[in-house]
């Protein structure tokens, strides 16, 4: 009998997920490696509609963190213009 290892399972979703505390760029990073795997191809209907949900939340939580940014950078210029 041999032994199934999580690759055999399911090919291509190794790559372990986004921390739910994770910054940005570790965000989008693994934005990139799902994006990778979906275009890819190869895999099941099942696991294409994982990564693609995965896919949609990252994509939402690195929209809020730009969202975040533009608004401490909107802070930051008024203050900025108000003389200080």
């Amino acid at each position: 009998m041999t032994e199934r290892t999580p690759n055999d399972a399911q090919p291509m979703l190794d790559l372990p997920p986004a921390d739910a505390d994770a910054g940005f760029e570790a965000l989008y990073a693994r934005l990139e490696a799902v994006s990778q795997q979906l275009e890819a191809g190869g895999l099941t209907l099942e696991q294409s509609l994982a990564l693609y949900e995965e896919g949609m939340a990252l994509a939402q939580r690195c929209q809020a963190l730009l969202g975040a940014v533009e608004q401490r950078i909107e802070t930051l210029r008024n203050a900025a213009g108000n003389g200080g």
